[in-house]
C-alpha cells in the first residue's frame, strides 16, 4: 500500500533510488527516512510476482542499504493489500523455459539480482517483513531471509513449489526445516499446504498478527524498538545469532564476529553505560 510509507515529497532527510529501467515505473519503490530504509515490491496487478527485472532493482536497493551508514533498519512489504509477494513470476519462467533457459535450482547466481536477500548472508541491518496478504513461493522465502515477520491476520503463507515440479530454492527448504520443527516443516513443504497468519505465529514464524488497520502501527513499534537500540549491538546480536546456528557452543564463544569486533571498540559501546549512569536516552552514532 501507497500509504504505508513515509511521504517523500518535501520530507526532511528523506530520499528516493530511482529505477534502473528509467522512466519506467519501477519494479520497486525504495524510500529512506528517519534511519529507516522503506521497500516496496511494486507489482500488484499480478500480486507482486517477482520477475528478473524486480530482482535486478531489489540488488541495487539491498546493495545501497548495506553500505549506507545512515540506515539502521529496513522494511520490506508488498504493494496493494493483496499480497506481500506470490513468488517468482511463472509466466517468464515458462517462456523462459521455452526458450531454452537452463533450469532453476538452488540459488541464484549468475542470475539477476544476486546475490539477493536470499543468500545476502552478510546483511546485518535488521530486515522487518511487513506482510499483507498472500506470502507464497519466493515472497515466503523472502519473508523468512528476513529478521522480524509482521502480518496481517488476513495473511497466508505457503511453499507451493512441489505442486509445481519445482522446488523451494530461494532459500524455504533450508530456512523453514530451520525455523519449525522438522516434521512440520516437512509437512508444509512436501504438500504446498497454507498456512495461516495465526498458524504461522502459534509456530514462532512470526513475530505479530494484527487486524489490517493497525497492521502500520505494529510495524512502527517494532522500527521505534530497533532504534532505540544500539546499531552495532544489533548487528553484532544478528550476526553472531546466526553464524552460530549449528556451531557447537564451545566453538561459538570461541568465535571473532566482524560486528562484535566494531562494537566492542565503538563509541557506543561507552554512550550506553554513560547515558545509564547520568539517567538519559543514549545518543547512539553507529560508531
Amino acid at each position: 500500500m501507497t500509504d504505508t510509507l513515509p511521504p517523500t515529497d518535501g520530507a526532511e532527510g528523506a530520499e528516493r533510488v530511482e529505477s534502473v529501467e528509467g522512466a519506467e515505473e519501477p519494479r520497486v519503490r525504495y524510500e529512506k527516512k528517519d534511519r529507516v530504509a522503506y521497500v516496496t515490491l511494486n507489482r500488484p496487478s499480478v500480486l507482486n510476482a517477482m520477475d528478473l527485472r524486480m530482482h535486478h532493482e531489489l540488488a541495487a536497493v539491498w546493495g545501497d542499504i548495506e553500505s549506507d551508514e545512515e540506515v539502521w533498519v529496513a522494511v520490506l512489504t508488498g504493494a496493494g493489500s493483496r499480497a506481500f509477494s506470490v513468488g517468482q513470476d511463472l509466466k517468464e519462467r515458462a517462456g523462459l523455459n521455452r526458450d531454452g533457459a537452463r533450469p532453476t535450482t538452488f540459488g541464484s547466481r549468475e542470475l539477476p539480482g544476486w546475490p539477493r536477500l536470499t543468500e545476502r548472508f552478510t546483511l546485518a541491518k535488521p530486515v522487518i517483513a511487513r506482510v499483507d496478504g498472500y506470502a507464497l513461493g519466493g515472497g515466503f522465502e523472502l519473508a523468512l531471509a528476513c529478521d522480524l515477520i509482521i502480518a496481517s491476520d488476513r495473511s497466508v503463507f505457503a511453499l507451493p513449489e512441489a505442486r509445481l515440479g519445482l522446488i523451494p530454492g530461494a532459500g524455504g527448504a533450508f530456512r523453514l526445516a530451520r525455523q519449525l520443527p522438522l516434521k512440520v516443516a516437512l509437512g508444509y513443504l512436501l504438500t504446498g499446504r497454507e498456512l495461516s497468519a495465526a498458524r504461522a505465529k502459534e509456530l514462532g514464524l512470526v513475530n505479530d498478527v494484527v487486524p489490517p488497520a493497525d497492521l502500520d502501527a505494529c510495524v512502527a513499534g517494532w522500527v521505534d524498538d530497533l532504534l532505540r537500540s544500539a546499531p552495532l549491538s544489533v548487528r553484532a546480536i544478528k550476526e553472531s545469532v546466526l553464524r552460530s546456528l549449528d556451531m557447537p557452543l564451545e566453538q561459538a564463544f570461541a568465535t571473532r564476529f566482524v560486528w562484535e569486533e566494531r562494537r566492542m571498540h565503538s563509541e557506543d559501546a561507552l554512550e550506553g553505560p554513560r547515558a545509564f549512569t547520568e539517567r538519559r536516552p543514549p545518543r547512539w552514532q553507529a560508531r
